[in-house]
């Protein structure tokens, strides 16, 4: 015992409950290691590593994987042509992806197709080829029965007929078929001239040469056009011309001369 009357014990016990009257302090957890934050440059290897990882994947689905690969070629602006003829010689395997599709190789194949004036391949995503055809239009047939071939507006002797021609199509009788031939031009010309309706009046047209184009037409008259120059002039003035004759203001005549288009002759 003390001064204070306090025996140690008593001391002790007053100790205990102050520090609980305080409240207990909590016991601290175990240590925990904090893991240091990224430095930036590792921040940016991390980025691009999967950046790397997605585009492989992506290249992967568009090169070799079968997700965006083919099944269908379209084939569009057929008129003689089948679908069936261009898939053939456009050979374009199923299955294959897109981007392996060589597309200028497509239209060089299709393109060797006679009736082909253009050709366009496209991909069309996610799964097709589009081949888009422009065919050749028949202007003129030349050649004899049974060894007919269809030329176009530009000379180009492109198919073969054995029958009819096709509505609209003029008998061209020119020694020398073609593009670079000077007579076959000229009589392209003066079909090209004539209004389609026209045409279909027009028995054939002998082209001696290339000044000395000469149109029969069905009922027997002979229009003689000359060479190719004003050859448009020439069409507007037969059309007025054969108008007028079918209307009664005009003698029929047997021979027409639009050679020279503003001194027309009928005789």
């Amino acid at each position: 015992m003390n001064r204070s009357g306090s025996t140690t014990r008593d001391r002790v016990r007053g100790g205990r409950r102050s520090r609980e009257r305080g409240g207990a302090r909590p016991a601290p957890l175990p240590n925990r290691r904090r893991r240091p934050p990224l430095r930036p440059r590792q921040r940016w290897s991390l980025r691009v590593a999967v950046l790397l990882t997605v585009l492989a994947v992506i290249g992967w689905l568009l090169w070799l994987g079968p997700v965006l690969a083919v099944r269908t070629v379209q084939v569009d602006g057929l008129d003689t042509l089948t679908v069936e003829q261009v898939r053939e010689v456009a050979r374009i395997p199923d299955d294959v992806p897109l981007l392996r599709v060589d597309v200028d190789a497509v239209e060089q194949r299709v393109a060797t197709l006679p009736q082909v004036r253009s050709v366009q391949a496209a991909r069309g995503w996610p799964d097709r080829i589009v081949v888009t055809v422009a065919e050749r239009v028949p202007v003129a047939v030349v050649g004899t029965p049974g060894r007919r071939s269809l030329v176009d507006a530009e000379g180009i002797l492109f198919d073969t007929v054995t029958g009819d021609p096709p509505r609209g199509v003029v008998e061209l009788e020119v020694a020398d078929p073609g593009p670079d031939d000077a007579a076959t031009v000229a009589g392209l010309g003066a079909i090209r001239a004539l209004p389609v309706g026209l045409r279909e009046d027009v028995e054939r047209v002998a082209v001696p040469g290339p000044e000395r184009v000469e149109l029969t037409m069905t009922d027997g008259t002979v229009v003689v056009w000359g060479g190719p120059d004003e050859s448009a002039t020439k069409g507007q003035v037969l059309v007025a011309l054969l108008d007028r004759i079918a209307d009664g203001a005009l003698e029929p005549a047997a021979v027409i001369d639009v050679s020279a288009p503003d001194a027309v002759v009928l005789r």
